[in-house]
């Protein structure tokens, strides 16, 4: 069995296995710094001895270690933007780094490496951090900082990375990252590299709906199964920044921490601050399978419970607004339990004084009018049709006019001196003081007690602003977020049947800090199935259809005004985590019919779905067609999803080609858009990739059907 770590004290290098992938260092004590040597294919530690850094020519206008450095810093001979910048007391910037030493250790589930450094001069130190999982291609990374002095000023961190992340030079390289806005995430956009410097942030206190922490990098050439590819993820819920630098020399960097221009950090003498983790991880199989290697990575290291199958579920926000009664949440949970939903969730506006958005965030107990009697009958209601009763909260917004705010105005997250803006008639609530964090648990633990709870939909509706008032540089953007993390910790360790659906105002808060802590995301307010194959290619671009929460709703759609039948929007939602959302009391019996029948078919594949290698066959808008295909870990079985947005005109499309089968398998297909066959037809593996299916997709301008490909002898499909 090969090592996952090597090391060579002799001169300095360092090989650690990753999956079947290598990440080789040398730590150079005579020039203070750690170095990249190799990312990419598996080599050996003779071969990491062996190899040599790019020669570049001397001058006196270029640094050779811009681009190689683990962790460049501000001072010496270096010109490339620092992940580690400083200012001291004395308003000095400049590092001249010494490397203290290194350690490794190696057990049962991986490896980890450190690499101590600090100031020749000056009480700063660091420490660089690095873990390889048994297994897996995923290397994860972060930074402590310290004040290594017992007296003295404090210092302030103007920059503090939580790595740097070196690729190979390649003659070009494109970044692959998703951008949008709110009822528009998860844009997937591959853009060639410019020299210079391209930045991602998120200046909003949230991950944001306008751009997400992860970005991949390729050569220019990479297509869905072929190709080099690196990515590089922040596990950050608050502000963040990703950096991604192209030097004229054909360096390729990426920077990657928590916060944004102006997010400074104080050290006082023996403070420290411990960085967000960063992941990074390499493939030569392209988009494809660096999406699989990220998904296996969330399900194996990051989710709390990713053995477990997400519920069917209800959302009543559509069909009743801030209009929730206990009559017409029993009508909709007695239609929903009836089509088979294992879920019901009450959305907004079952609380405090809240007949529209402009009350009742902040006081959170039962409308005294509508619920006099508190939630618990209506729970009971819900468990009694075999279903888990779920409540929409948004823990960190208030209203002006909250009691809680009337008692409490230092609680609000504003500068002093300039006016609260509000958004959506509401405030935000500062959580970086710990009295609010107190408040916010001890309200939500009486809360799901007293209505026996099994789930919270945690929303978020709106960004920072005028936020800051507890520390200078507005360090307010990364403690908010901690502190929420602290807060849904607390919360689950208090209640560990209880799960959570991250939501900000859609998909403004995904990221792997907060997965780390929930248990599905709401990728978007639009629910508009067109709009949502787009969304959904992006999302999963780096996370799971495990997370992916995806509900069928009314048609029109409420945003977008679209009219499309009610199979293609099912098919669409079974590409994740079904959900029903739309008015279940104005659906037609037709209507209730066929949802019934899609969700029992949903339930004999989801475990393939949402555990399941994912391959995307096409893209959304590609001459009209797209299809997502997911395999069983163990190759038995498929499960593909395929649509048609009216391509118009009569060309005829190639075959549907399967990936990931066994080619010596046979398998049996059953398409739920032809008439129940007495017995599928059977293909080789070999042929389903080879040759393909013939897209025999519905008439009309939406067509969509689902395809269960189950290997003969392994039965007609699994329930679960």
């Amino acid at each position: 069995m090969t090592a996952l770590l090597a090391m060579d004290d002799t001169d300095g290098t360092v090989l650690m296995q990753a999956g079947d992938t290598s990440y080789a260092l040398r730590v150079d004590r005579a020039a203070g710094t750690v170095r990249l040597l190799h990312w990419g294919a598996s080599i050996t530690i003779e071969d990491a001895r062996a190899l040599r850094l790019p020669h570049e020519p001397a001058n006196s206008f270029h640094s050779p270690l811009d681009g190689t450095e683990e962790l460049a810093v501000n001072g010496q001979v270096r010109f490339a933007l620092p992940a580690l910048d400083v200012r001291y007391a004395d308003g000095s910037d400049s590092l001249e780094p010494v490397v203290e030493g290194s350690v490794g250790h190696e057990d049962a589930e991986g490896v980890s490496f450190i690499v101590q450094l600090r100031d020749r001069d000056r009480p700063l130190a660091w420490e660089l951090h690095y873990r390889v999982r048994t297994g897996s291609p995923v290397i994860e990374r972060h930074t402590v900082y310290r004040h290594s002095g017992t007296t003295g000023e404090p210092f302030v961190l103007a920059r503090h990375a939580s790595a740097q992340w070196n690729l190979p030079i390649r003659d070009a390289h494109r970044l692959s990252s998703v951008h949008g806005g709110w009822a528009s995430e998860f844009q997937l956009q591959r853009t060639t590299l410019a020299v210079g410097e391209t930045t991602l942030t998120s200046r909003r206190g949230h991950t944001s709906h306008q751009a997400n922490p992860w970005a991949a990098i390729d050569d220019g050439t990479a297509g869905e199964t072929h190709g080099e590819v690196w990515v590089i993820a922040l596990a950050a819920s608050g502000s963040w920044r990703t950096t991604v630098l192209r030097t004229a020399q054909g360096h390729c960097s990426v920077l990657t921490g928590a916060g944004h221009e102006g997010v400074e950090v104080t050290l006082a003498p023996g403070d420290s601050w411990t960085t967000p983790t960063t992941t990074g991880h390499y493939t030569h199989e392209g988009f494809g399978q660096a999406s699989r290697d990220s998904h296996t990575y969330v399900r194996s290291h990051v989710l709390p419970h990713p053995e477990e199958i997400r519920p069917v579920l209800y959302n009543s926000w559509e069909a009743t607004g801030f209009d929730v009664t206990p009559a017409n949440q029993r009508r909709l949970a007695d239609i929903a339990a009836s089509l088979g939903a294992e879920l019901f969730v009450v959305d907004d506006g079952w609380f405090g004084l809240r007949d529209d958005d402009r009350a009742g965030l902040g006081d959170w107990t039962p409308h005294p009018v509508r619920f006099p009697e508190g939630l618990r009958p209506l729970a009971d209601h819900v468990h009694a049709l075999d279903m888990q009763f779920g409540i929409w909260v948004e823990p960190e917004m208030i209203n002006p006019g909250s009691e809680v705010l009337r008692r409490h105005p230092e609680w609000l997250l504003h500068l002093p001196d300039r006016t609260a803006s509000t958004l959506r008639n509401q405030l935000v609530l500062d959580f970086s003081r710990e009295e609010v964090t107190e408040w916010a648990f001890s309200w939500l633990l009486a809360l799901v007690e007293a209505a026996d709870a099994d789930f919270l939909k945690w929303d978020f509706n709106r960004s920072f602003t005028e936020a800051g008032p507890r520390s200078a540089g507005h360090r307010v953007h990364l403690d908010h977020a901690l502190a929420v993390h602290r807060l849904l910790d607390r919360l689950r360790a208090a209640r560990p049947d209880l799960r959570i659906e991250s939501c900000a105002g859609g998909g403004g808060r995904t990221d792997l800090a907060v997965l780390a802590r929930t248990d599905q995301v709401w990728p978007s307010d639009n629910t508009d199935p067109i709009d949502r194959l787009t969304v959904q290619h992006g999302f999963t671009q780096f996370y799971p259809a495990q997370v992916m929460s995806s509900w069928v709703t009314d048609s029109p759609n409420a945003i977008t005004g679209r009219r499309v039948p009610l199979r293609f929007r099912l098919h669409t939602a079974m590409a994740g985590v079904l959900g029903l959302g739309g008015d279940l009391t104005k659906w037609t019996d037709a209507e209730l019919t066929e949802t019934a029948e899609h969700i029992a078919a949903y339930k004999t594949v989801r475990r393939t779905v949402q555990h399941g290698d994912l391959h995307r066959l096409g893209e959304p808008g590609d001459q009209g067609y797209y299809a997502v295909q997911y395999v069983d870990p163990d190759r038995s079985g498929s499960v593909v999803l395929e649509w048609r947005v009216d391509p118009g005109g009569a060309r005829t499309a190639p075959p549907l080609r399967l990936r990931g089968l066994d080619p010596r398998a046979r398998y049996r297909i059953t398409d739920d858009a032809l008439p129940a066959q007495a017995r599928p037809a059977a293909f080789t593996g070999a042929a389903l990739m080879a040759h393909g299916i013939p897209r025999a997709l519905p008439a009309g301008p939406f067509g969509s059907r689902m395809l269960i490909v189950r290997r003969e002898g392994t039965g007609s499909g699994r329930s679960s």
